[in-house]
């Protein structure tokens, strides 16, 4: 079976010219095709099936651009042997009108602003623009603003709350969106606190709420002494610092569901670790704990240096440690059992955010 001759006619004219990307619009059996003079359009004339006649054309394409009839799939294991992502790969696949290539794109490294224009062109939804967005290059680039007002006008519809969580962070990397509209999105959090999440990932000090500076953090602020536990604490006692950890208590008090929970075990264990070279995970909260013991009373240089300017300090150099070594693990003996959410989930991991909780209070109090 072959294509159409008015089909074969009009689609040898069409990639007779410099083309950047072809989407088909398989309900209506429509071919588009974007180049540097706009869109056109082409209705397929199937003399088969339409599903037949759509994987033919797709066959006939990719003979014409990759050189085989086999498509993206073939194409692909040539690619991955070829160990990267070269950009005129990257051009070649959207020209397939294969959806699967285009998700191949938004998730390569070789991205450009340039192609993530023709690939948001080809299939435009909420899970490419996330993809396209964590590209530095795209986020920085012309479509950055598109892409990150797509996903604000998409928050209200989108039921998953690790899309959700990721599509906030995203949008609030520097210059896609206004200061009103970051508004406008916390306070959508009073209502779903899954949107806090996005905000202590992506921006914990600067979160768009007035808190008070803890009472101790005049008087760190004035030692000389410097070391990775001292700045973590005066990150923690200034007034963002405090306002992160109303954030975070107001999430692990309500988490919604597993994902939310997932995230923000591992976001609290992120935002506390002052010494990155180290990452504990730990399954039960009691070996965290003792883990943690054993740190302090096995003092390193740094935490003895801090004891001869603040012998009190033990308490909540503690908490920074043990918070430092939350993570998504300790949730693995609970979650791999059950897929409770709600009430019932928090009920289930209450003997975890419990103590987490009492750590988060200890550096909040006086």
């Amino acid at each position: 079976m072959d294509l159409s001759a008015e089909d074969k006619l009009r689609l040898n004219v069409l990639l007779a010219q410099c083309l950047h990307a072809v989407r088909i619009d398989e309900s209506r059996m429509e071919l588009y095709a974007l180049s540097e003079k706009g869109e056109a359009k082409i209705s397929l004339h199937a003399n088969c099936k339409d599903e037949k006649y759509l994987k033919i054309v797709r066959q006939w394409l990719s003979t014409q651009v990759l050189g085989s009839p086999g498509g993206y799939p073939v194409f692909m294991r040539g690619w991955t042997r070829m160990g990267q992502a070269r950009d005129n790969s990257l051009e070649k696949l959207l020209l397939l009108g294969e959806p699967e290539a285009v998700v191949a794109v938004v998730h390569a490294s070789g991205l450009t602003n340039e192609i993530a224009r023709r690939a948001w062109w080809c299939a435009p939804n909420a899970e490419n623009a996330r993809c396209l967005l964590e590209s530095t290059q795209v986020a920085q680039g012309s479509m950055g603003q598109e892409l990150a007002k797509f996903l604000v006008e998409f928050l209200p519809f989108e039921e998953s709350s690790k899309a959700l969580m990721k599509s906030v962070q995203l949008v609030l990397q520097p210059n896609l969106i206004e200061q009103k509209t970051k508004l406008d999105i916390w306070k959508r959090g009073k209502r779903r606190n899954t949107f806090y999440v996005g905000f202590i990932k992506q921006c914990p000090e600067s979160l768009p709420i007035d808190t008070p500076a803890h009472p101790l953090f005049e008087k760190i602020s004035q030692y000389s002494l410097s070391n990775i536990y001292i700045e973590k604490l005066r990150c923690i006692f200034s007034a963002q610092g405090q306002a992160t950890l109303d954030a975070i208590t107001t999430v692990l008090k309500k988490p919604n569901d597993q994902d939310v929970a997932v995230e923000i075990f591992n976001t609290i264990g992120e935002y506390f670790n002052a010494d990155k070279q180290q990452k504990f995970r730990w399954r039960e909260i009691n070996e965290l704990d003792e883990h943690a013991k054993n740190i302090l009373n096995n003092a390193s240089e740094d935490i003895n240096s801090i004891y001869q300017n603040w012998p009190n300090a033990k308490t909540h150099l503690y908490a920074v440690i043990y918070l430092s070594m939350v993570s998504e693990t300790l949730l693995d003996p609970v979650f791999g059992v059950s897929d409770a959410i709600g009430s019932v989930m928090r009920k289930r991991i209450s003997h975890l955010t419990d103590p987490i909780l009492k750590q988060l209070n200890i550096l909040k109090e006086s």
